[in-house]
């Protein structure tokens, strides 16, 4: 009787978020772009540092950023904020943002569409930097074919409305966990379908590897399909320029050495990976999403017990 009464609150709770979600899809849906992505901006800048997340983020700047002062540290975490309230609203209007060609900058992307065109299929790696929905959307608009490999939200009723809200602008959906999500990632692959994997999220059972002078354990789905197939990983970036508007880039890809070793390999390229995305990162350290739990546990307890 408990479990069954729990799981209802659950279930309520749930559709609570749905409606919310519903309700903010029609308000931004028609709102200006600009406007709405400034109002995001305002409203996680100002309430983002109350909320117990904030504490993630100033131990993640610490530990990435040991060098930095607190007020260096306060500041890129206030940026970082109003990038995440931006990211948030703009969400809702990704098909439209997309749709005026004068917001996104695109830089490389014959790099991409070269390997497209030839049938072979595209194993991109990113990470969550600026809106990376925008990411996404440009290159698809260029007529690519693919998917991203996605972990589902713990709502189902707020993931079904995130993949009708993508398939909107022609994204697929791939989810990467279990038998099932290896067998759907290989039958695209083996069709030179183009996939993309944003691998900077805590990831448990993986590989640790460097990032920011720690050892991390790093999703390892991109690049064991990189050995499987032969393939490079092609890397790219979004960074925000001003308000609503952004710059793609495509980045050299990352070259995944075969030796036979398979672990050594597989080490090998995350290392590739994390370094990649390090320098990303350093490079606008305000439009990563500090808000994740990247580094080890073991960590953060070091800075609570200091009273950090």
């Amino acid at each position: 009787m408990a479990k069954n009464r729990r799981e209802a609150m659950r279930d309520l709770g749930w559709r609570l978020e749905a409606l919310g979600w519903d309700v903010a899809a029609a308000i931004l849906g028609v709102a200006p772009i600009d406007a709405a992505s400034n109002v995001g901006g305002f409203l996680l800048r100002t309430l983002g540092p109350l909320t117990p997340t904030h504490r993630t983020v100033m131990r993640n700047l610490r530990l990435a950023f040991p060098e930095w002062t607190d007020a260096q540290r306060r500041r890129v975490a206030g940026d970082h904020w109003e990038s995440i309230g931006r990211t948030f609203f703009e969400f809702f209007m990704v098909p439209r943002i997309v749709a005026d060609e004068s917001r996104i900058e695109r830089v490389n992307f014959e790099h991409v569409l070269a390997v497209a065109l030839q049938g072979g299929p595209v194993i991109g790696v990113s990470g969550h930097f600026a809106n990376f929905e925008i990411m996404g959307a440009a290159l698809l608009k260029l007529g690519l074919d693919g998917q991203l490999a996605y972990r589902p939200t713990n709502n189902p009723y707020v993931d079904a409305r995130i993949r009708e809200s993508r398939a909107a602008y022609g994204l697929k959906l791939s989810v990467t966990k279990g038998r099932e999500g290896g067998r759907e990632l290989m039958a695209t692959l083996a069709k030179g379908m183009s996939v993309a994997f944003l691998v900077d999220q805590k990831y448990r059972e993986g590989p640790a590897v460097p990032f920011f002078g720690h050892l991390v354990n790093t999703q390892p789905a991109a690049v064991r399909w990189a050995l499987r197939f032969g393939v490079d990983l092609q890397t790219m970036s979004i960074q925000r320029l001003k308000g609503a508007r952004y710059r793609v880039t495509i980045h050299e890809p990352i070259k995944i050495e075969n030796t036979g070793c398979k672990a050594a390999d597989l080490e090998a390229g995350l290392a590739k990976v994390n370094a990649f995305l390090e320098a990303r990162i350093r490079e606008a350290p305000a439009q990563w999403w500090w808000v994740h739990r990247r580094f080890p546990d073991a960590l953060y307890a070091e800075l609570a017990a200091k009273g950090l």
